[in-house]
C-alpha cells in the first residue's frame, strides 16, 4: 500500500550516519568516543523493539518511492501521527529510513528489507529475533553464562520448541516464516556453489521444507533428490517437491529424525545449519550420516561460523540466542572440523557460500 504518487522523488537522499539527528550543545558531545558509543550499545534493546514495532506496524509496506510525511503514513498504518515521528526518527539515526530537510521520510536500503514484498526481505528475522520470549530470556544472559546451558525451562517448565509449538503459534508462525525466508535466500548460493559433477543422487538431511534441494534439481535436470526431515516439517514441503510439483517425479520426500536414524543412500550429503545443537545431536547425525553413506560419498556440511565471517556480529549474537533457548551454539571453523573429523569423515576445502555461511566439503573414507 502506498501513501501518495508512486512517482520517483527527483532528489536522491543519503540515509544519516548513526548518531544524533541535530547539533546540540551539551556535555555529552565533548564525551569521549567510547562512552558515547557505550551508552548507544546498552540501548540496544529500544533500536530493536524500534525495527520490531516498525515491521509488525508495516510501516516500510507503507511507504511508496515519494517522501511522505509521518501524519501520511500514520493514516496508513493506524498509527499515532506524533509517535510514529519519534519512531522513525529513532530508526533514522540507524540509517533505517532517512528523513529529508522538509520532515518526510523515505527508504534507505536497510529500511526496504523490512518490506514483506522484497526479494531479500529481513521482516520475519526482525520479528523472531525479536519474539516475546527473547525480551523474558535475554536478562538472564548471566545465569547461562554460568551454568553453560539453556533458560528456557525454568522460565516457561517445557523445552524450547515444545513451547514454541504448543504455547507460542504466532511466534512459531513467526519462526517457520523466518526459517523459509532465510533458506529460500541461501538456496541460491548454495546451488551456485556446488559443482555436482558425477552426483546422480543428493540429500538434503534436516533440509527443512527442501528449498536447497528444489534449487540444486532446479539447476541440475538429471539430478534426483531425498529430502528427509521431521513429519511435520516435509508435510509442508516446498510445493514443487511435493506431489503435482513439477520436481515431485525426481524427489522421495523421506519422514524422520536424523538424529536417530538416516535410511538415506545418496552420492552427495547435504547438512545445513542443524549441527548447533548440544554436542550429543550433532555426534549423532555425523555417526549416522557415516552409517548410511557408502565409501567416497560426498559430505557437504553448511554453517554460520563465529570466527573469520564478515557477519560475526550477527553470528556471535544468535550464538548467544542459542545458548539461552536450546543450549546450543554456533561453531568456529576450528570446533567444526574437530567434530567431522571425531565422527571419522575426511574434511577438504572450507569455502563461503555467501557473507554468512561456510560450506565444509568432506568425504567417506573408504
Amino acid at each position: 500500500m502506498t501513501t501518495v504518487s508512486p512517482t520517483p522523488t527527483p532528489t536522491a537522499v543519503t540515509a544519516p550516519t548513526p548518531g544524533p539527528a541535530v547539533t546540540v550543545a551539551s556535555a555529552d558531545m565533548a564525551a569521549p568516543q567510547s562512552a558515547m558509543r557505550l551508552r548507544e550499545l546498552v540501548f540496544g534493546a529500544a533500536i530493536a523493539a524500534a525495527v520490531r514495532a516498525a515491521a509488525r506496524l508495516g510501516v516500510a509496506d507503507a511507504l511508496g518511492e515519494s517522501p511522505a510525511t509521518a501524519e501520511e503514513l500514520a493514516a496508513e498504518v493506524n498509527a499515532a501521527e506524533q509517535p510514529l515521528h519519534r519512531l522513525l526518527r529513532a530508526l533514522s539515526c540507524y540509517g533505517i529510513f532517512a528523513e529529508t530537510p522538509d520532515g518526510r521520510f523515505v527508504h534507505t536500503e536497510m529500511s526496504r528489507l523490512l518490506r514483506e514484498d522484497d526479494p531479500h526481505s529481513l521482516r520475519y528475522i526482525s520479528l523472531w529475533c525479536t519474539e516475546p520470549w527473547t525480551w523474558q530470556a535475554w536478562p538472564r544472559l548471566d545465569e547461562a553464562v554460568r551454568s553453560g546451558g539453556s533458560v528456557f525451562h525454568d522460565l516457561y517448565g517445557k523445552g524450547f520448541f515444545d513451547y514454541l509449538h504448543q504455547d507460542a503459534h504466532e511466534s512459531a508462525h513467526v519462526f517457520n516464516q523466518a526459517m523459509t525466508a532465510s533458506s529460500t535466500q541461501s538456496a541460491l548460493d548454495v546451488a551456485e556453489l556446488l559443482d555436482l559433477t558425477g552426483v546422480s543422487v543428493v540429500a538434503d538431511i534436516g533440509g527443512g521444507q527442501g528449498h536447497v534441494l528444489a534449487s540444486l534439481l532446479e539447476k541440475h535436470p538429471a539430478l534426483r533428490g531425498v529430502l528427509l526431515d521431521l513429519p511435520g516439517v516435509v508435510a509442508k514441503a516446498d510445493r514443487r517437491l511435493r506431489d503435482g510439483g513439477p520436481l515431485a517425479g525426481r524427489t522421495d520426500i523421506v519422514p524422520g529424525d536424523c538424529r536417530h536414524s538416516i535410511p538415506v543412500a545418496a552420492d552427495l550429503y547435504i547438512i545445513k545449519n542443524i549441527l548447533e545443537w548440544d554436542d550429543d545431536s550433532t555426534r549423532r547425525t555425523l555417526r549416522n550420516v557415516m552409517e548410511a553413506a557408502r565409501p567416497g560419498a560426498r559430505v557437504v556440511i553448511i554453517e554460520n561460523l563465529v570466527d573469520d565471517t564478515p557477519s560475526m556480529r550477527f553470528t556471535t549474537a544468535m550464538d548467544l540466542m542459542l545458548l539461552l533457548n536450546v543450549g546450543g551454539a554456533k561453531h568456529t571453523k576450528s570446533s567444526l572440523v574437530t567434530r567431522m573429523t571425531d565422527a571419522g569423515l575426511v574434511v577438504g576445502e572450507i569455502r563461503p557460500v555467501n557473507a554468512y555461511l561456510h560450506a565444509f566439503e568432506c568425504t567417506v573414507p573408504g
